[in-house]
């Protein structure tokens, strides 16, 4: 069972009240980390292991992808508004070419007014950037390829 952004926002609305400042759920397939900011709670959400070799399906379903050997895909922790830049006129996080670590943010994914850091998940080179700026995409689809 895959955690969507309904169930995120579900959690957030439980913590509201509460006098917890974050929580973290850490699992083998992802982490969240909330945070409570002057106006209420944000979010981040990391795909750790699943977005190497398969794609998050709606019905909570895997699916293969079907990339060459040695290359991974990025993919967005939630269905948004994929941002390449921190902020407009900034400069992009990685552009092809750049050397990533599992850690590195390479995008932002907007999703219902809160800011998303997408991670690589993968130590390697950007080969390509399959998504547009301010282009809204759906968790299956490819944000970035990495060569590992």
């Amino acid at each position: 069972m895959n955690l969507t952004h309904e169930d995120v926002q579900e959690i957030i609305k439980l913590l509201e009240d509460s006098t917890f400042d974050e929580l973290i759920l850490d699992t083998d397939r992802y982490k969240l980390i909330l945070r409570r900011a002057a106006s209420g709670w944000t979010e981040q959400r990391e795909t750790v292991r699943a977005q190497q070799q398969t794609v998050p399906a709606l019905n909570g379903t895997t699916t293969p992808v079907a990339l060459e050997p040695g290359v991974a895909g990025i993919y967005p922790p939630l269905v948004g508004t994929f941002y390449r830049a921190p902020k407009p006129g900034a400069l992009p996080f990685v552009e092809v070419g750049s050397r990533v670590e599992e850690e590195t943010v390479v995008a932002i994914i907007e999703t219902m007014k809160l800011m998303n850091s997408v991670h690589a998940g993968v130590a390697g080179v950007v080969t390509e950037i399959c998504a547009g700026n301010a282009e809204f995409v759906e968790q299956d689809r490819i944000l970035m390829k990495v060569r590992t």
